[in-house]
């Protein structure tokens, strides 16, 4: 995982683009404008990562200006983290989130949820992971999937051709693909 395309090295990774893309158009179909991507530093700087400019460059296709505001900076850490959603919701708040990784996710709606903010009641919800805990939530959440077989297959496959000296440099990438939740809705009036 990682920024390895372009590198000669192995990698594995999924491709969550189309799915950005089509949860991005999906929230501006309902109403959405004001969209926030809670990703980790090192997918923001020292320059920003292809997937997140792939959400920043969406929203510009839809009219939507960005900026810091719709993919926000904040340390990777917990006190940051909440600091960070606190700030967004003290001026203009967000009408949805895609939060990045399962753990920043469920974080973001246990800390939403101390506010009285519920999805999608008063905010869209949409995490770019799966997570087996998803399954037990009702309502359902808004997230990416993808079929983990090939990802596990690459990587059994290089640690045998490293064990016989092989070189492998080959890549391989999962394609991830939008599930509409029940964590997604009409702009709150």
């Amino acid at each position: 995982f990682g920024r390895f395309q372009g590198l000669p090295i192995a990698g594995v990774g999924v491709n969550k683009i189309p799915a950005l893309t089509s949860s991005v158009r999906k929230l501006i179909s309902l109403g959405h404008k004001r969209i926030v991507m809670m990703s980790r530093k090192e997918r923001r700087k020292p320059t920003v990562a292809p997937y997140e400019q792939a959400f920043l460059d969406e929203l510009e296709a839809h009219g939507i200006q960005t900026g810091a505001y719709n993919l926000p900076d904040w340390e990777d850490n917990i006190t940051d983290f909440h600091r960070c959603i606190d700030s967004l919701f003290s001026v203009t708040p967000p009408t949805a989130m895609i939060v990045c990784e399962s753990p920043h996710f469920i974080a973001a709606q246990h800390h939403l949820s101390q506010r009285g903010l519920v999805a999608p009641r008063d905010i869209s919800l949409i995490c770019d992971d799966p997570d087996l805990c998803f399954s037990w939530c009702i309502p359902k959440i808004s997230h990416f999937d993808w079929d983990t077989r090939p990802v596990v297959n690459r990587i059994v496959q290089w640690a045998e051709n490293v064990s016989k000296g092989k070189t492998d440099i080959k890549q391989v990438l999962a394609h991830a693909e939008f599930v509409v939740g029940s964590t997604i809705g009409h702009v709150p009036l």
